[in-house]
């Protein structure tokens, strides 16, 4: 029994936008329904390299399969300048929860991108009104292209508008997309003004206010990875119909840890988990609902979710290396 080796070509290759989102999907239900154990994420503090190490392991019981991985993730900011490396690397380790054997080790980083698409697509189907058909970016990196990709599954997407600071960015995103949708670079304000938003920065002052928004945008606040960071202004989402992935995660360290600490927003402020919602314990956007907001965090039942569907499609399809980790005799 050999262990398959995928790099991130084989991930994305294998990687169905559509089956990722569903599995993602099931993967909330069955946290819902307590059918999961994802220890909290633990972090590994690197001063001396301005960087840390985060470990995510989980095993999900969906309704028709189940699967366990763990993935380890760094984020280290000075990389590209420095190193020349990407500031996120992640490797998951994908494991038969049977034997423990390890049927998989895949590269990581394209996975997260691919997940966090899917959970911001899961969150759109359920909280952006019916007819969404405009998507508004903030923020231009590597995770506004999965954002795409992944949303224009959930709603038919026509129109995109993508705000950021570097122009060159920018024209990137719109060279990427131009043929299938109508997309342009414009502001802050226009992008909040589609049906659907999704913001993927990584800074620590609010830069999405009110007035930004229609009365009736879902915004999938994304970028809020770590205590301090925060992209949405305090009354959005204190006037929105407030949705996050896991209560201990958001409130340390997704989109609402600082209005949090700082006392502005409690429990009474929070409608549901993600995962109530996709489980049919609490509604989803009703015809009363104006803004919308979805705190994702990133769970580690996605990833093990995303990694099954992409390692059932690669022995189909005979993509990545194999090669004997555990001598069997």
């Amino acid at each position: 029994m050999e262990t398959l080796l995928l790099n991130g070509g084989d991930v994305e290759a294998n990687a169905d936008t559509g089956a990722v989102i569903d599995a993602v999907e099931a993967a909330f239900a069955a946290y819902e329904r307590g059918d999961v154990q994802m220890p909290a994420k633990s972090y590994v503090d690197l001063p001396r390299y301005n960087g840390d190490f985060r470990s995510m392991p989980a095993y999900v019981e969906a309704d028709e399969w189940d699967a366990a991985a763990v993935k380890w993730v760094n984020v280290h900011p000075d990389n590209p300048a420095d190193h020349d490396l990407p500031t996120v690397m992640g490797t998951l380790i994908y494991s038969d929860p049977e034997t423990a054997f390890p049927l998989s080790i895949m590269d990581g980083t394209a996975l997260t991108m691919l997940r966090t698409g899917a959970a911001a697509a899961v969150a759109t189907d359920h909280l952006a009104v019916e007819s969404a058909s405009s998507l508004g970016l903030v923020g231009a990196g590597v995770q506004s292209y999965s954002q795409l990709e992944a949303i224009a599954e959930a709603r038919p997407i026509e129109e995109v508008v993508v705000a950021d600071q570097d122009e060159e960015r920018v024209a990137d995103f719109v060279g990427a997309f131009d043929d299938r949708f109508d997309v342009r670079g414009g502001s802050i304000s226009e992008a909040g003004h589609c049906d659907v938003l999704s913001t993927v920065t990584p800074v620590r002052e609010p830069i999405v206010g009110a007035d930004d928004l229609g009365e009736r945008t879902h915004v999938n606040a994304i970028g809020a990875d770590a205590a301090g960071k925060h992209e949405i202004a305090d009354a959005v989402l204190l006037d929105s119909k407030l949705v996050i992935d896991d209560y201990e995660q958001c409130t340390h360290s997704g989109e609402i840890n600082v209005p949090w600490s700082e006392g502005v927003l409690g429990d009474d402020d929070l409608h549901a988990e993600l995962g109530e919602i996709v489980a049919g314990g609490k509604d989803g956007r009703t015809s009363e609902d104006g803004i919308t907001v979805f705190d994702s965090t990133g769970l580690a039942i996605q990833d093990v979710a995303a990694a099954r569907v992409v390692y059932e499609n690669a022995r189909e399809n005979g993509d990545g290396y194999e090669f004997e980790m555990i001598d069997l005799g």
